[in-house]
This record gives structure tokens, C-alpha cells and sequence, in this order.
């Protein structure tokens, strides 16, 4: 994938805090007729309208990296065997939901469980 193709996370946070100063003017005060500057209706009116779609399940994952075996050699790995993979330390990981790639970051411990943060937003053709 080029890397024009690819979205810095607060290059796309300014584009959509542009959109989103730009839309605040759009909406109009229902009680005079005004332009309403409010964030938080702003806000409000966003969540409403993707409320329909917040209890669609999606798979999220996380790829550490990829290597390719044949089945013989698969068979052979035991316990404690070292699989190689297709990236370096401290590489970003890719990040896929419903197997399309969305995002690359960097794996985090939380507490006592691993984690993602996302660094870079992969822009998309596809629609």
C-alpha cells in the first residue's frame, strides 16, 4: 500500500475537527431559528444518529506479524517452539476489522492484559 494511502491519527483529528466547526453552523436552534455554536448538541445529534448501529458485532484483530510453513513443519512445533515472524521489534502491528485493514499500533500492557493503541488510520478506496 503506498503511503499516501495511509492517514496520519491526528492529521484525520484535524480534518474532523474542521468538518465538525464547519457543521456546527449548518445546524439551526430549533426554539428561534438561530445558528447554534452548542458542541455538545452537535455531539448528541451524532450519537443519535449512529445509535442504530452500536449493537452490530464486528471481529477485531490484531497481527502481531505472519509467517508461512508447510503442514509437516507445522505438525512438528511443540511446546516452547519459536515461530518467526515477518516483522521486527517494535514494528507497527496491523490492525483489521471484519479482515479489512484499518489501522496499524503499537501493542500496550494494561494492567495485567495486552493491548493495542492505534497510531496511524489506513485510509480506504473501497466504500
Amino acid at each position: 500500500m503506498a503511503e499516501n494511502d495511509d492517514l496520519e491519527l491526528n492529521e484525520l483529528q484535524d480534518s474532523a475537527d474542521e468538518a465538525q466547526m464547519q457543521d456546527a453552523g449548518a445546524f439551526e436552534d430549533e426554539d428561534n431559528g438561530s445558528e447554534t455554536g452548542d458542541d455538545n448538541s452537535d455531539i448528541s445529534r451524532t450519537a443519535a444518529d449512529l445509535e442504530a448501529v452500536f449493537d452490530i458485532p464486528v471481529h477485531v484483530s490484531a497481527v502481531l506479524g505472519k509467517s508461512r510453513m508447510q503442514v509437516s513443519q507445522l505438525l512438528k512445533l511443540g511446546r516452547g517452539a519459536v515461530v518467526e515472524l515477518d516483522r521486527k521489534v517494535g514494528e507497527a502491528i496491523d490492525i483489521y476489522v471484519n479482515n479489512r485493514l484499518v489501522a496499524r499500533g503499537e501493542v500496550v500492557v494494561v494492567e495485567d492484559r495486552l493491548g493495542v493503541t492505534m497510531t496511524e488510520i489506513i485510509k480506504s478506496d473501497r466504500r
